[in-house]
């Protein structure tokens, strides 16, 4: 074997370590390769994250310009979660700036009505969630004003929760230092019981207001309500300010009632009433559909909130589009009302000069005077015969209205009064409409879903035509539908509880036979004929 030198051992060894700092090298500047690229990455994640954060806020930046530039969220924003008096003294501290969306409630009480130190309020309350949520906010206000509060509670005596419902609001008033004010109703009439019940309601709080000298009377109408009873006006008919529901302020002369609620909606007053731990009472009779309102609460608000859940501004803003429309119609109308109305007789020629829309609220003026707080009962329907009477070219007419008011048409005059003479007979043809000395109607219509006693179907071939409707007369009987043999008319009226002034003058339809097909809100004959049964003649009462 050949011997290697000593210089070749050395070239091969310096080699050797040249390979091996060479790998050295490499690989350190490989790892200090990476750490850079790693370094360089976060850094650009620093960045990118950074640019994002100073877009964000840029965003949020333009987004608080454009509401700086409004002027309700400045409003808003510089009063900050204080209410102020006009001396720019806090009123109220409010804990949490989100109010459930109450804050316009607290705002218009404090801005718009012109609350003072030591004024009294006389407050509607029935002990339901929304009444409870009104007394609430007032009794926040009471605190720092000095405000005297009328509670005024009226028990309409048609449930028996209502005596303990009394007492939880009685001892909430004392605990808080509110007045308590409070009336039973011992006895309803035969009127609508939501018409009365108002009625009574109004002149209760009224009586309150004279005798505290309160400036104002509120009321916890919300604005459910509000939606409510302009769809119930539309579908029955009303005047230009009947439609528009109900005002958020009444001036009264010596006092203004107020509507604080009207902004809002009765799940944000639940809402209100949940977060503030304020307790109410609820009525199970809203749950019956056989009350209009609450069919209308129950099928159709739910409908319009699935369309828009701010719905109610909505109406709100019709509501007072149609009240300064009607102001409006009202001045003008008061222009000319003592140059045709004069002497109790509207002169007729003069009436028809006038545009239709002030001959309108001329009539319903005349019937206001008539009907007073009674005019809940007076429709378009009504109104609409008026009309009829006076484009009628008989010179001697008469129209009946609710009531025993009567409208006499005599040439050029219409004239108004009341029917002293109740038990007269009346015998009339039903073909199309028949207006009835009791003020209600009769007609004829196409198609109605209406199944109650108030609408009748039937088939011509088992009746005699034509058929006419009458008063009563002694030994009238019917075979009634669902019983077997025949009953007296006389017996149903004592049955219904039908007030004997009423009973002379309540219709009684009959066919050509004189046989008693129809008592109208009564009873039905056996010959009334169900939807999926064949008829061909179907008659409405109202």
């Amino acid at each position: 074997m050949k011997k290697i030198s000593n210089k070749a051992k050395f070239r091969v060894i310096f080699l050797t370590l040249g390979c091996i700092i060479t790998s050295v090298v490499f690989v350190s500047t490989l790892v200090s390769l990476d750490l850079q690229i790693k370094k360089t990455k976060n850094e650009i994640k620093e960045l990118t994250v950074s640019y994002s954060d100073k877009l964000e806020e840029e965003e949020n930046l333009k987004e608080e310009i454009t509401r700086l530039q409004d002027p309700e969220y400045m409003a808003k924003y510089a009063r900050e979660k204080y209410l102020y008096s006009k001396d720019n003294e806090i009123i109220l501290k409010i804990e949490e700036w989100e109010r459930l969306d109450m804050e316009e409630v607290y705002n218009f009480i404090k801005n718009k009505i012109g609350l003072e130190p030591n004024d009294t309020i006389v407050v509607g309350v029935s002990g339901g969630p929304d009444s409870m949520a009104l007394l609430y906010i007032l009794n926040e206000f009471k605190k720092k004003l000095d405000l005297k509060i009328v509670c005024a509670h009226v028990n309409h005596n048609k449930r028996v929760e209502s005596e303990q419902e009394k007492i939880d609001l009685e001892n909430y008033c004392k605990a808080n230092n509110i007045i308590f004010e409070y009336i039973k109703i011992t006895k309803w009439g035969d009127d609508n019981f939501h018409n009365e019940a108002r009625s009574v309601r109004y002149n209760f709080f009224e009586e309150l207001v004279m005798n505290y000298g309160a400036k104002y009377l509120m009321t916890a109408h919300q604005g459910d309500d509000l939606i409510e009873t302009i769809l119930m006006r539309i579908v029955r008919g009303s005047t230009l300010k009947g439609y528009s529901g109900f005002s958020r302020i009444v001036d009264k002369g010596t006092y203004k009632i107020v509507r604080p609620l009207i902004t809002v909606t009765k799940d944000e007053i639940m809402e209100f009433d949940k977060a503030n731990g304020i307790k109410y009472a609820i009525d199970q009779s809203n749950n019956e559909d056989h009350y209009t309102r609450n069919r209308y609460r129950h099928t159709v608000l739910p409908f319009l909130k699935h369309e828009d859940p701010k719905v109610h501004k909505k109406f709100l803003k019709y509501s007072e589009i149609l009240l300064e429309y009607s102001d409006y119609v009202d001045k003008e109308a008061n222009k000319v009302f003592n140059k045709v109305f004069i002497n109790g007789n509207l002169d007729i020629d003069k009436f028809n000069e006038l545009d239709n829309i002030i001959q309108t609220k001329i009539i319903y003026t005349i019937l206001e005077k008539i009907y007073g707080d009674d005019l809940l009962i007076i429709g378009a329907v009504h109104v609409e015969l008026i009309f009829d009477l006076i484009k009628s070219n008989k010179s001697n007419s008469i129209v009946h209205l609710p009531n025993n008011v009567i409208v006499i048409k005599s040439y050029n005059e219409l004239s108004f009064s009341f029917d002293d003479d109740e038990s007269s007979e009346y015998e009339i043809e039903i073909d199309g409409r028949v207006n009835l000395p009791n003020g209600k109607i009769i007609e004829i219509v196409d198609e109605c879903i209406d199944t109650s006693n108030y609408t009748i179907r039937l088939n011509s071939n088992e009746v005699k035509l034509p058929l006419y409707v009458r008063n009563r007369k002694d030994g009238d009987r019917i075979e009634v539908k669902g019983l077997n043999g025949t009953k007296k008319v006389k017996d149903i009226f004592i049955d219904e509880k039908i007030k004997i002034s009423d009973r002379d003058s309540w219709p009684v339809v009959l066919d050509a036979t004189d046989k008693i097909v129809w008592i109208p809100g009564l009873k039905k004959s056996k010959l009334d004929k169900k939807i999926t049964e064949e008829y061909d003649i179907v008659m409405k009462y109202y």
